[in-house]
């Protein structure tokens, strides 16, 4: 995967071009026009956003500014799932742009966790790059890695910075020719049509047998249901370290 640079690099520069409009109960001393932004798929709404929040805090009463969160017709957005994930399980059938509604009001605590500081995300985001790399390399790789490099990859994230990213991120996606593959894939399904968050086992890259597993295989395993017979109507949508499906 680290020799893909050609891939890797037009993954992460993944764009979603987006329109935030504000909701029309908030109260604002004039009109809030809307704000557009590129949305990169592989971050999270509340690290990007700092600029519509900005734009939308100049229309308002500083006392009606309370913690902003955002929804696509109805539904609140997820800050701890990626851009890319929210937006193929929500709206990968609209029009671009992608019309996302903009709340400084009514947080919908039983919906979404709270997002104080960009704090928040950094610990989100390195718990899930610590808990895929206990099922890769138990732990080694991560344990062996200095408090900067730490840094470095969760700035890379923050900053849109795809060399500083991967030059620490490479060394997660290693290992030794001896052990041909990963412990256990890392990995999460997202389904649109259910309640569950998502779906997530233990699942080893190589078979008993010693032949290689393929994406097919493991969605057979974990996710049976997702496989129709031929002219089912199926979608799946990969992501770093995720799979949405999307049944209609």
């Amino acid at each position: 995967m680290t020799d893909d640079k050609d891939v890797l690099r037009d993954v992460w520069f993944g764009r979603i071009p987006t329109c935030f409009t504000l909701y029309q109960d908030e109260i604002t001393e004039r009109e809030a026009e809307p704000y557009y932004l590129l949305l990169p798929r592989i971050s999270y709404l509340t690290l990007v956003t700092d600029k519509v929040k900005k734009h939308f805090q100049k229309v308002m009463r500083q006392e009606e500014v309370n913690e902003i969160w955002f929804e696509y017709e109805g539904t609140p957005l997820k800050w701890h799932y990626p851009i890319g994930l929210l937006f193929d399980l929500h709206a990968s059938n609209t029009a671009l742009p992608w019309s996302i509604t903009v709340h400084f009001k009514n947080f919908p605590e039983k919906d979404l966790l709270h997002c104080h500081s960009k704090d928040v995300i950094e610990a989100h985001f390195m718990a899930c790059i610590k808990e895929a790399d206990a099922l890769k390399h138990k732990s080694q790789v991560i344990n062996e890695m200095q408090k900067k490099d730490h840094k470095q990859l969760w700035m890379g994230l923050q900053n849109d910075k795809f060399e500083q990213f991967w030059a620490i991120n490479r060394k997660l996606m290693e290992y030794p020719p001896e052990d041909s593959g990963f412990r256990y894939i890392p990995f999460r399904i997202y389904q649109a049509t259910t309640e569950r968050p998502f779906i997530q086992k233990l699942f080893r890259p190589i078979a008993s047998g010693g032949q290689l597993h393929t994406l097919g295989d493991l969605l057979k395993d974990v996710c049976p249901s997702a496989i129709t017979p031929e002219g089912g109507d199926i979608r799946f949508f990969m992501h770093y370290m995720d799979i949405s499906v999307c049944s209609h």
